[in-house]
């Protein structure tokens, strides 16, 4: 009889919950484990607080200098490229020290965003054309986990499951639907997911902390909004994006994705 085993686990500044359906409790056991062991490996691969690490490095370059990198920081950083060109600008991992000023408070006018890096496109190196930006996947980098450990517990095994950071972002995998409560002020709304994400940007906890490259002041199109994506490092970048967009952006990114929600004064409602 099949049962359901969750785990916890505290890494990239959020709590990841794994929720694994199976049988045979002592195989979820070792999934666990290994799956746990895999997103610690992926949060040193891309924090850019951990000094020495390659993200650390890639905000202490110098012009003309190439840093090689590992496959996880590489190709996050391709992810978070694609969700630029795909949102016209509105997601960029480049704006480390402009995210650093809005989440910390800091009074007076927020840095420049100056500098230019290019991802090599034939190998996992990165090159600094002019310092001056910053990487931060703080906004790509917990979906990221969780689509390498989605596929991690696939293949060892587990017929299906469902995998969370923190109440951001789930990723369901597997033979089965699960079915998840979106959550605004006053009401919910019940949303079936399979083999797909489901991402939520809001400023219900963190306040207005999303910076829009285009303003210095952003304009949230809702207090909350929900995307569905097929993997959980677009439905991150897609749902921070959608913060920013107008109501005609919004339409061209529901035709993208699996689903696109906001929080209203009617209610929950999809775009």
């Amino acid at each position: 009889m099949y049962s359901l085993n969750k785990y916890t686990h505290e890494a990239m500044k959020t709590s990841f919950t794994l929720r694994l359906k199976s049988a045979d409790r002592q195989l979820c056991n070792s999934v666990a484990q290994a799956t746990i062991s895999l997103i610690d490996e992926i949060e040193q691969a891309l924090s850019k607080y951990r000094e020495g690490g390659e993200v650390w490095q890639i905000n202490q370059m110098k012009a003309g200098e190439t840093l090689f990198l590992n496959d996880f920081c590489y190709e996050c950083l391709q992810l978070g490229l694609e969700a630029y060109v795909e949102t016209e600008g509105l997601f960029d991992i480049t704006l480390g020290r402009q995210i650093e000023h809005t989440k910390s408070s800091a009074q007076g006018p927020a840095p420049e965003a100056t500098g230019q890096l290019m991802i090599d496109p034939d190998r996992p190196a990165i090159h600094c054309i002019e310092p001056g930006r910053e990487i931060d996947l703080g906004g790509i980098g917990k979906g990221f986990a969780l689509d390498q450990a989605g596929k991690l517990v696939l293949e060892l095994g587990i017929e299906s499951a469902i995998l969370s950071a923190g109440a951001s972002t789930q990723l369901a995998v597997g033979k089965d639907a699960w079915e998840i409560q979106l959550q605004g002020e006053e009401q919910t709304k019940a949303v079936s997911i399979k083999n797909q994400a489901l991402s939520a940007s809001g400023t219900a906890i963190q306040g207005s902390h999303i910076v829009s490259p285009n303003q210095d002041s952003a304009e949230y199109a809702s207090n909350r909004v929900w995307v569905i994506d097929e993997t959980a490092a677009m439905a991150d970048a897609y749902s921070t994006a959608a913060l920013l967009m107008n109501p005609e952006q919004l339409q061209i990114l529901k035709t993208k994705v699996g689903g696109v929600f906001q929080n209203t004064d009617d209610g929950i409602l999809p775009i």
